[in-house]
């Protein structure tokens, strides 16, 4: 099967991201979504230093424990009054730690979802380019894996790498204060550990990122395939698809694999230098504590400090990684959220502009921009009035559908003007100009909801008797009231429990109830059987009263009665005129595609 290639864009990962000032400015630019959210935050911050304080209580009270035990400690307290203590300590961390989370998690679900709303909003708003540029499997990754990723960060991640550095902090000030001798010892392995994590860390996050791209490119040909898979049954290609998703799935087994032996030599390391340092500083120790430099009790608060300094600095460098893997995450969706919007999606709705449908195209010259080398539209130039119905006709690839596409607003033209009642379209605003336009494509896409849902969003918050008048004018409540739901049948993902036919009426019924001054159809008849298409062109010619309607004609059967037809070849008007204007000249492009119809096709005698 015939398969768009992967753009170098696409298969390449960005660069690995840099810790630089730049870079962690634009990074914390992610936290005005939690700004609604700061006291919990800041409330979150605090009882995270509480704990951590409390938390480095445990070995300084196992130690004197001991030093009560041998009769050795300073203070004038029993086993009994410690161990009361300790039960203490536990039940205040515990309530410190509860409510920790619990303000964490406020932060981090409240925050992370604003994230997601404005990355969705970001997206519907962005103009069609942009999809035409970005894979739909890259969007979701970027919607579910690197949200997911920056949820992680706010929720666990930032957390557990602040308290790892108050612990750090903590703990060599207590050990510098207590056993200066073995706190020097302790302190010279910090330089080789935090130059190798540095060293590993760079690896691990290239094969971090690595697996990223492998995992979404995975997630690309799952959605593709998912999204076309009537075509791949109907070309039998099942086998084909299974392996190709294979190869890469095989890809990402093979990145992962690395992924984790670079993290295991990274653990290797980071443990054979903490422990070997620690055995080292017990040896020490245990020397100071034959000469009676130190307690029994003071060795063992030293070696649990030492411990837990040393899972601090390890923990550090696994959550540098992944603050440095969150930052890549964070740019990405920056990418998208500062991306020009095309509509301003907001709450308050824009003042409707009410269009009487008058058109002009006025040397338009149009290249898609992703393919700027090919020009479509040369100089074009049509003028439609009001309340007229005009058909554009023509061999395909003459730019029929870019007409349609450019009075939407869909692109920006490269020369000439567009204007609609003197307006030129791009001084009007696109949401207020939009809501005079309905479309009925060729290629009907209804939502996976219900039929009520799909025919009311021509019109969100019909009522009842508006959505089914709808119908009936377009032909669709004759077999919506043959459904058992009626209304409330569900139409399937892209509407495939319904026929084609029944789609088509549905997006007529659509377009119906939007009751638009100016009407787009792209043969919207063209899935219709012959009594269906009867009766749906009769209601089609009666919602076309009064409204400015462009047709793109296939079937040039359909546009017998329009007022004007547009004959397009190679993006320039070559003819134009009525039926019977065109169909006189017998050298014409419109007489020679009408007579290759008509001859295997007779035209209806009305």
């Amino acid at each position: 099967m015939a398969r768009r290639r992967y753009t170098e864009s696409e298969v390449d990962a960005p660069p690995l991201p840099k810790m630089n000032r730049e870079r962690l400015s634009k990074a914390l630019k992610i936290f005005s979504y939690i700004r609604p959210y700061r006291f919990h935050l800041y409330g979150g911050l605090f009882l995270l230093f509480i704990s951590s304080m409390v938390f480095m209580v445990f070995p300084l009270l196992s130690g004197q424990m001991i030093d009560v035990a041998q009769g050795t400690s300073d203070l004038k307290y029993s086993l009994g009054d410690i161990g009361i203590g300790l039960l203490v300590i536990l039940v205040v961390q515990g309530f410190v730690s509860y409510w920790r989370v619990t303000l964490f998690a406020v932060v981090s679900e409240k925050g992370i979802a604003a994230v997601r709303r404005a990355l969705y909003q970001k997206m519907v708003s962005l103009p069609i380019v942009f999809f035409e540029k970005s894979r739909v499997g890259e969007l979701v990754s970027r919607v579910t894996a690197d949200v997911e990723k920056l949820y992680n960060t706010f929720s666990i991640t930032l957390a557990e790498f602040i308290r790892q550095i108050i612990i750090l902090i903590i703990g060599i000030i207590l050990l510098s204060v207590t056993t200066p001798k073995l706190a020097l010892i302790m302190l010279a392995t910090f330089p080789v550990i935090v130059v190798g994590a540095m060293i590993f860390g760079r690896y691990i996050r290239k094969l971090s990122k690595e697996r990223q791209k492998v995992l979404a490119d995975t997630n690309i040909i799952l959605s593709e395939t998912m999204s076309t898979i009537q075509v791949v049954k109907a070309f039998t290609n099942e086998l084909f698809e299974v392996l190709r998703y294979g190869k890469t799935n095989d890809e990402v087994v093979n990145v992962s694999l690395k992924y984790a032996r670079g993290r295991a030599f990274f653990s290797v390391f980071i443990i054979t230098i903490l422990f070997g340092a620690l055995f080292f500083i017990v040896w020490q120790g245990a020397l100071m504590v034959q000469d009676g430099t130190i307690t029994a009790g003071g060795l063992i608060a030293f070696v649990s400090y030492t411990a837990i300094i040393g899972g601090a600095i390890a923990g550090l460098g696994n959550f540098y990684t992944e603050l440095l893997g969150a930052i890549g995450a964070t740019e990405r969706v920056r990418e998208i959220l500062d991306d020009e919007s095309e509509v301003n999606v907001d709450v308050v709705a824009p003042q409707k502009v009410h269009l009487q449908g008058n058109i002009e195209y006025k040397n338009v010259n149009f290249s898609y921009p992703t393919r700027p080398d090919i020009q479509i539209l040369k100089d074009f130039s049509m003028s439609v009035q009001s309340g007229q119905k005009v058909a554009l006709v023509g061999p395909s690839g003459a730019g029929k559908s870019t007409i349609v596409q450019l009075l939407l607003k869909f692109y920006q033209i490269q020369g000439g003007s567009i204007s609609v009642d003197g307006f030129n379209v791009d001084d009007l605003n696109t949401t207020a100009y939009r809501q005079n336009i309905a479309i009925v494509p060729q290629e009907v896409m209804l939502f996976g909801g219900t039929i009520r849902e799909n025919i009311a969003y021509g019109k969100p918050g019909a009522t009842e008797e508006e959505i089914i008048e709808a119908a009936k004018q377009s032909n669709c409540w004759e077999f919506i009231k043959s459904f058992p739901d009626g209304l409330e049948t569900v139409v399937g993902e892209r509407g495939v429990k319904l026929s084609g036919g029944q789609r088509q009426r549905v997006a007529i019924a659509r377009a119906i109830l939007k009751n638009p001054s100016i009407l787009l159809l792209d043969e919207a008849t063209s899935s219709l059987d012959a009594e269906s298409e009867k009766v749906v062109q009769e209601a089609l010619n009666t919602l076309m009263e009064g409204r400015t309607s462009i047709i793109i004609a296939h079937r040039l059967a359909t546009i017998r009665e329009v007022d004007q037809i547009f004959v397009i070849e190679n993006g320039v008007v070559v003819e134009q005129g009525t039926h019977e204007e065109l169909s006189a000249k017998e050298e014409g492009l419109y007489n020679s595609l009408a007579k290759l119809q008509f001859e295997t096709n007779p035209m209806p005698q009305h």
